[in-house]
């Protein structure tokens, strides 16, 4: 299991805990410092079943400078906005949890990364 987190995310530093507390075998990307690459955000959007736009910060300033709220949401626009998140990894939703199953969870709940352990 691999947790993608920014160490300054309260959300991020509740779900290690909660890792931590269950005694969950995980590994820790800080993915502001190993940003994913465009290969590596597909892998991650196939596992959780959702697009590019669904896991955008768009209240980011960056989103903001970049227009994202005025971005088409359609296949011909995804790989835009998979290279925004690769060039720009703050404005990706965090913590994201991939577990050993192949699946993957936007975990900003306990509930989610309880999910996520197969718990």
């Amino acid at each position: 299991m691999e947790i993608w987190i920014n160490p300054a995310c309260s959300k991020c530093r509740s779900a290690v805990r909660l890792l931590d507390a269950e005694g969950a075998d995980y590994t820790v990307r800080r993915y502001l410092e190993d940003v994913p690459s465009p290969d590596e955000i597909r892998a991650v959007l196939d596992r959780l079943g959702l697009e590019p736009w669904d896991i955008t910060r768009t209240q980011e300033a960056e989103a903001k400078e970049l227009g994202l709220k005025e971005w088409p949401r359609e296949a011909a626009a995804r790989e835009r906005w998979i290279t925004a998140l690769a060039a720009r990894p703050k404005l990706i939703q965090r913590p994201i949890i991939t577990a050993q199953d192949g699946t993957a969870v936007v975990a900003r709940t306990d509930e989610a990364v309880r999910n996520a352990m197969g718990r």
